[in-house]
């Protein structure tokens, strides 16, 4: 019965975010046009307007990526669960992190035996989760620095972790970091972590999470050998 209600809720939910991003859409189309009419600001007056419509198409963007965002967390629920290769999947995802991680001085070291049991794993959703745990550990690490990826079996498991040499997170943050809506930083959804737990629960499994401030952060991702 709950999860009836849960999948109605998101259904909704998705229903009205998207209802949303149509208005937004218009909302941002007439602001682009509107800009242009002051692309060449002749007086205080018109450059002041030009700031205003500018900080408005920003705001826009933000609640398009706070609606999409929203959007993949509500929609988390019915995966597609096919025997994958793991250290395929990461292979697959570092590679498209990797300019990422190149522009950000980010050096990734990568340790997934190629002999792990085959997982039952969405790879799409489930390189989701991996990116925006990456992602989390790049805005961690304004200055560059090393994130190691290391993949092991246990008797009735496979444990992948992320871990960053960055800031780390204090106490206070560490204890909300999973709560959706979230952040620490500016123009952040703070529905990335919530959402890579999010459809780590649905493969049936689970994200531990460590941290010390100032000297980084490990995420470990527990997936069950069926």
């Amino acid at each position: 019965m709950l999860s009836e209600q849960y999948a109605e809720l998101a259904e909704l939910a998705g229903g009205f975010i998207h209802e949303i991003k149509n208005h937004l859409s218009t909302l941002g189309l007439n602001l682009q046009l509107l800009g242009e009419d002051f692309a060449e600001p002749q007086t205080q007056r018109e450059r002041r307007a030009l700031d205003r419509i500018q900080r408005l198409q920003g705001e826009c963007g933000r609640l398009v990526d706070v609606s999409n965002d929203f959007l993949r967390f509500a929609r988390v629920k019915d995966l597609r669960l096919e025997p994958a290769d793991l250290a395929e999947v990461v292979d697959e995802l570092v590679d498209f992190f990797g300019p990422t991680a190149r522009n950000s001085n980010i050096d990734i070291k990568l340790y997934v035996p190629a002999d792990l049991p085959p997982l039952p794993i969405d790879r799409e959703m489930f390189k989701q989760a991996l990116l925006n745990l990456m992602l989390n550990a790049q805005q961690a690490m304004p200055d560059g620095g090393t994130l190691t990826v290391v993949a092991e079996r246990r008797p009735d498991e496979v444990c992948l972790a992320l871990i960053d040499t960055g800031q780390g997170m204090e106490p206070e943050v560490l204890a909300k970091a999973f709560r959706p809506f979230f952040s620490t930083k500016p123009g952040g959804t703070g529905l990335g972590l919530a959402t890579a737990r999010k459809i780590v629960q649905a493969h049936g499994g689970r994200i531990d999470l460590q941290s010390e401030f100032g000297r980084g952060t490990k995420f470990t991702i527990h997936l069950p050998v069926k």
